[in-house]
């Protein structure tokens, strides 16, 4: 979902981009490439890169490559974020994103509980836009249970199949 935020701003400034997703879920970056060579961007306009630390380190290095956008895991930014100055880029790393929910007592009980339950459980809640803490203030507070009951009722299983609403995770 992120490359979907990044590669337009890239294009429309007249830049190309290179895009390495995570090694653990490479096959959406390359959904997303044949996109766009369906609607016909021309060639290395948007290139695509896989690998792990190796290709994360070839990035950070490359004389040609004058800008590093990161989104994901500490470590990983820390290190994109500190190689990446070091060898003149403009780095923008944004990491370890988690966003938190406060319920409060006057808010609409089952409004709230959908939107809680899409946020903390959406893409398996390996998203930077997924809820893993929510405070309940007051009276709300006796909403955990029927919560917990709707987290509960998911089915768990291929994200290929249909009535599946969480696919499996890729890393604990």
């Amino acid at each position: 979902m992120i490359p979907m935020w990044m590669f337009p701003f890239a294009i429309t400034c007249g830049n190309t981009m290179v895009l390495k997703p995570s090694e653990r879920v490479p096959l959406t970056t390359e959904f997303i490439l044949n996109l766009l060579t369906e609607i016909k961007l021309p060639p290395g306009v948007v290139n695509v890169v896989q690998g792990g630390f190796d290709t994360t380190k070839m990035i950070v290095s490359h004389p040609d490559i004058k800008a590093i956008s990161f989104v994901g895991g500490n470590r990983a930014g820390e290190y994109i974020y500190s190689e990446g100055a070091k060898h003149g880029k403009r780095v923008q790393s944004n990491m370890g994103a988690k966003n938190h929910g406060i319920v409060m007592p006057d808010a609409d009980k089952e409004d709230t509980l959908n939107a809680l339950a899409g946020a903390a459980f959406g893409a398996s809640g390996q998203r930077c836009m997924a809820l893993p803490l929510i405070i309940f203030v007051g009276d709300s507070q006796s909403w955990i249970p029927e919560l917990c009951e709707r987290a509960k009722r998911f089915k768990v299983g291929s994200g290929f199949e249909e009535g599946t609403d969480l696919g499996p995770i890729s890393y604990k």
